[in-house]
């Protein structure tokens, strides 16, 4: 079989850009198959455990790459797609909070966020996790992922004697409406 697609790319010549182009759209169309076997599976009755299981990944991991969630508020399609540069919002907040700029922090906060975390307390907070692991020394790469209303962005954070996650949701008008320093799980 890989032979056979193999020849329909590969061609004698030294055309490697055209070889790249045409198996990049066989890859495109091979997806597109593939998403309308998965629709096509969900409409006759196939769980996501099932296509997941098919798939090699998890029921999560397929429904978050083909499933087209619903908003039970409306019953309209909810949007799926993660807020734009978030990863780079998240790294500036870990940024401002490593360096005690407790108004910048706060002055991103949407209104519930407002009042319910004053940037004392969020000074106390990050200064108690301070004393529980040490200094802060370094960040992760942000995983970016979209849940109804909100874009929520966890990262990495290493500190002198522990791991933990800093979980930031954003509003679509790049608000924080939730920020939560996680003590990391051993796996």
């Amino acid at each position: 079989m890989e032979a056979f697609l193999a020849s329909r790319v590969l061609t004698s010549s030294d055309d490697w850009a055209g070889s790249i182009e045409r198996a990049v759209s066989m890859q495109a169309a091979a997806d597109d198959v593939v998403r309308a076997v998965v629709q096509q599976a969900r409409q006759n009755g196939a769980t996501w455990q099932v296509v997941g299981d098919a798939l090699g990944v998890s029921r999560q991991a397929a429904f978050q790459r083909y499933g087209k969630p619903m908003d039970p508020r409306t019953g309209e399609p909810m949007n799926t797609t993660p807020l734009p540069g978030a990863a780079e919002l998240a790294a500036s907040v870990i940024e401002d909070l490593v360096a005690g700029q407790w108004p910048r922090v706060a002055e991103r906060f949407d209104p519930a966020m407002r009042d319910g975390l004053s940037e004392d307390a969020l000074a106390a907070a990050w200064a108690q996790i301070v004393g529980l692991a040490g200094a802060f020394e370094g960040h992760g790469e942000p995983e970016v992922t979209r849940a109804g209303d909100v874009t929520i962005t966890n990262t990495p954070l290493s500190l002198e004697a522990g791991d933990y996650t800093a979980r930031i949701a954003f509003r679509d008008d790049r608000t924080i409406a939730g920020l939560h320093i996680l003590e990391r799980q051993a796996s």
